[in-house]
């Protein structure tokens, strides 16, 4: 060998020695940055959006050796900027990953800006990168590391072109000058104005006189409401810090509370009514229809304490003489909660559920299964929470759950939400739990779309039989056609996430499930009379090329688009669940066919009674779809996705978190609802675009007066690919909620019958305004001590500085609000406002309540 070509391989041997020892960066090695550029730029609806990336380590980022992985609500058409070798890449679902191109280099101390494209839009900070890690890997391209991304940010959203949504949106930015202006028909109201109770009891009957009580009460229960009595014992403890022993009695005397059940009714019902009667002899009486009427007296009860009781600072209770009799509207008033997104403890699930009773809400729908995750433990079927339980990092098509919604690459990472599930006992508590408090748990299994969490388990398990030699077990709950090449995107862009519904092994899994699932009921002697099947947004192009499917559809001839198949998979599921004495419900799309122009029309082979559709869609010229199946005879709970959406964000605020592709909805809308003319009450589309209701709705569908009782009732849903952990999730809900409860108990309001909109409009914000100042001076400050506090949302102040004076409102009036003008945070102590005043410089306003808690600042100049 030559001397020259000697001294060659020598740098070339050390060169890639020391490549290979090149030390890994840490966490904070890379230093990333990202900003939203404008979402307004283009005629198209485009967003635009980039990565700073500065390489802070010894390590050399070539064009081989790296990729950074990341969460990101998922647009489609992602184009990276030229020039910068590296490509921005959409793998499934909200998955993404950034890759070097050749000639990639990136040495200590530099950086490189990423530009790109996507479809749509991005408003928000909650709709950035998310679970940001880089893996490295060897010239073979073995993954050598994977490094979490902590030096990490993102960068404001100000400007009005990263904040609205393309040209065409109507919704206002919510400035401190906009809140002002919008709050400016607010007034503050005296204690006597305010509602006694909310939900709105049907009857009150006030004295004026009112009663002390200076020691703790007697709880006298008539047999059979034991639960009801112990439930009162153990709030009352925590409450004044002392024991309460219920006694079994019948007997009516001064310092005590007796619970007892007669045939009563309210308003015509018999179910769930009660009548609570406060004495001049200190004596309280509970009177319910039923067991449930009794504890909801007993909620009524709670919520006409003091609100003192509930920050422990009550010395004695004072309560007014009165009789209160009441029953509910509707027989239905259920929330949703999605865990499979991203995962909520049991803890966090049974203190959601002493919520619910306290508003009396009667139904828990709890979304157990989804693509990004399966959450409940079945015996038989161990490799559903094994695999599908958490998220990590993987390979697309490897039989595990990749990460999702910012879970980054290690399962249960502290902080994050990707990973967990309920253990077959967890799951009987939290039903023992809901039991006692009156409370349904309607249980979801999502088939046969949004199944990737399950299919992904059942391969696994597959793998795992097959491996051993018994391919009869390993295809006894195997849920797709390996040959399928069918290609879909789903809506929330997988493309890997529909059951192969030809395949007999199919309903077995949905069999053991079912059967897995109704084991825990009976354990726990909770009622199971609904099983919720999901059924909805199974994909354009599912089951298109596969031959398990084309045999099939040859001995089904009346069957000529794929798609319909739906309603086969949903007919034999619903033959499953008869058997076992349940009722089927879904989502909306398992009461629709496909007709031959492609339009999805109501199908009467399921309008007997047996299933039950939840009609979300109230948007996009479906408003009235709800109210054609209910005149068609199905069975229909109301979820319309513009009032009880609590996962879209409550208005356009760019650091006010959650989703917005159906617009935005605050408490007001969760409040003004019409069940029976929702027409009157959804007047703006997802755009913010006010609707002229007499026109756009003229030649919809109205519920005919004989279907009204198929209306069974109201229900909100809380969506979680936005909601991390139990704190996120009570902000969402509250107060939403709670204008929620007052729309599903209390009986028809005034409003819902004005024909006229102008006078329609000015009830509402009359009555509007009464409901939002008992919000402030009573309902909220009690949620921060009742069961343990919640953590509840505070609007922001509205403000003006004109020619140096500030004014001020808020959105429920008596909140107070503090400011400060020296550039500080508003604290507890800072100066109160009380009316315009003169400030210079900047100015921090916060709201705050009785209980000391606060808004976030608003700043204005």
């Amino acid at each position: 060998m030559h001397r020259s070509g000697a001294i060659l391989a020598v740098v070339f041997t050390l060169l890639a020695l020391t490549n290979c020892t090149e030390q890994i960066p840490g966490p904070n090695d890379i230093e990333v940055t990202w900003e939203l550029i404008s979402n307004t730029h283009s005629d198209q609806a485009r967003t635009k959006a980039e990565f700073t990336i500065r390489n802070n380590s010894g390590f050399r980022m070539r064009d081989w050796n790296w990729a950074l992985f990341y969460s990101q609500a998922p647009r489609g058409g992602i184009v990276a900027d030229e020039g910068a070798n590296v490509k921005v890449e959409w793998i499934n679902g909200d998955w993404h990953r950034v890759v070097p191109e050749e000639g990639f280099n990136l040495r200590r101390g530099q950086e490189v800006t990423i530009g790109y494209e996507a479809s749509a839009w991005w408003i928000k900070e909650s709709d950035a990168p998310m679970g940001l890690y880089l893996v490295f890997y060897d010239k073979e391209g073995n993954e050598r590391e994977i490094v979490t991304v902590d030096n990490y940010s993102v960068k404001p959203f100000v400007r009005e072109e990263q904040i609205s949504r393309h040209r065409n949106d109507h919704t206002p930015i919510p400035t401190p000058k906009w809140r002002y202006e919008n709050n400016s028909e607010m007034s503050l109201l005296g204690e006597d104005e305010l509602k006694p109770v909310i939900p709105t009891p049907v009857r009150i009957t006030r004295s004026g006189d009112y009663v002390t009580f200076t020691e703790p009460v007697t709880i006298i229960y008539q047999e059979g409401l034991r639960n009801e009595a112990s439930h009162l014992a153990a709030l009352l403890s925590r409450l004044t810090g002392q024991p309460f022993h219920p006694e079994s009695g019948t007997d009516e005397r001064p310092n005590s509370i007796l619970l007892r059940k007669s045939g009563l009714s309210v308003n015509g019902i018999r179910e769930e009514a009660y009548r609570l009667e406060i004495r001049n002899n200190r004596n309280i009486v509970v009177t319910g229809s039923d067991n449930a009427g009794v504890f909801y007296g007993i909620q009524t009860l709670t919520a006409l304490l003091p609100v003192n009781v509930f920050s422990g600072t009550a010395d004695v209770v004072r309560m007014e003489v009165m009789t209160i009799e009441d029953a509910p509207r509707f027989r239905y008033r259920g929330i949703h909660i999605d865990v499979a997104r991203n995962f909520q403890s049991k803890d966090q699930i049974l203190k959601v559920l002493d919520l619910l009773a306290y508003y009396k809400i009667n139904t828990l729908h709890f979304h157990l299964t989804e693509d990004e995750g399966w959450r409940i433990e079945i015996r038989d079927l161990p490799e559903l929470t094994e695999i599908g339980g958490q998220r990590e990092h993987t390979d697309r098509d490897a039989p595990a759950l990749h990460p999702a919604y910012g879970s980054g690459p290690f399962p249960y990472a502290e902080g994050t939400y990707g990973s967990g599930y309920y253990s077959h006992d967890e799951y009987v508590e939290i039903l023992r739990y809901a039991t006692e408090r009156h409370i349904k748990v309607i249980p979801e299994v999502n088939l046969p779309g949004h199944a990737r969490s399950a299919i992904k388990a059942m391969e696994a398990r597959y793998e795992r039989f097959m491996a051993a030699g018994e391919e009869e077990r390993a295809s006894e709950f195997r849920l797709i056609d390996p040959e399928e090449t069918s290609s879909y995107v789903s809506a929330q862009v997988f493309t890997d996430n529909v059951i192969n519904v030809a395949r007999e092994s199919v309903y077995r899994f949905f069999e053991t499930v079912v059967d897995g699932i109704i084991d825990m009921y009976q354990e726990a002697g909770a009622p199971l009379e609904i099983f919720h099947t999901g059924g909805d947004e199974v994909p354009e192009g599912s089951w298109t090329e596969s031959p398990m499917i084309e045999a099939l559809l040859e001995t089904m001839p009346e069957i000529t688009d794929p798609k319909n198949l739906q309603a086969y998979f949903f007919e034999r599921a619903i033959e499953i669940l008869r058997e076992r004495g349940l009722k089927t419900a879904g989502w909306e799309e398992v009461s629709l066919l496909k007709d031959e122009s492609g339009t999805y029309v109501p199908n009467p082979q399921f309008a007997d009674g047996s299933v039950i559709p939840y009609a979300w869609n109230s948007l996009w010229g479906h408003q009235d779809l709800g109210y054609r199946l209910a005149n068609l005879g199905y069975p229909v709970v109301l979820c319309h996705v513009s009032n009880f959406y609590f996962d879209l964000a409550y208005n356009k605020d760019p650091l006010e978190p959650g989703l917005y592709w159906a617009g935005f909805v605050n408490t007001r809308d969760a409040w003004y609802y019409a069940p029976f003319d929702m027409f009157k009450t959804t007047i703006k589309d997802a755009m913010g675009r006010k609707v002229n209701i007499d026109e756009e709705y003229a030649g919809m569908e109205r519920i005919r007066p004989g279907a009204r009782q198929n209306i069974l009732g109201l229900q909100a849903q809380l969506w979680s690919e936005t909601i991390l952990g139990g704190d996120m999730l009570e902000y969402y809900m509250l107060p939403k909620m709670i204008g929620f409860a007052e729309s599903a108990w209390t009986s028809e309001r005034s409003f819902e019958q004005i024909e006229d909109h102008e006078m329609r409009v000015a009830e509402a914000d009359r009555k509007w305004n009464v409901f939002a100042n008992t919000m402030a001076q009573r309902e909220l400050p009690r949620l921060s001590g009742l069961h343990g506090g919640y953590n509840y949302r505070l609007p922001l102040p509205g403000a003006v500085i004109e020619n140096g004076t500030l004014h001020a409102n808020i959105e429920f009036p008596g909140l107070v609000i503090r400011y400060t003008t020296d550039g500080e945070e508003p604290v507890g102590t800072s100066p109160l406002y009380e009316g315009p005043v003169q400030v210079q410089g900047t100015v921090k306003l916060k709201a705050f309540d009785r209980s000391g808690r606060a808004s976030r600042a608003v700043t204005i100049e």
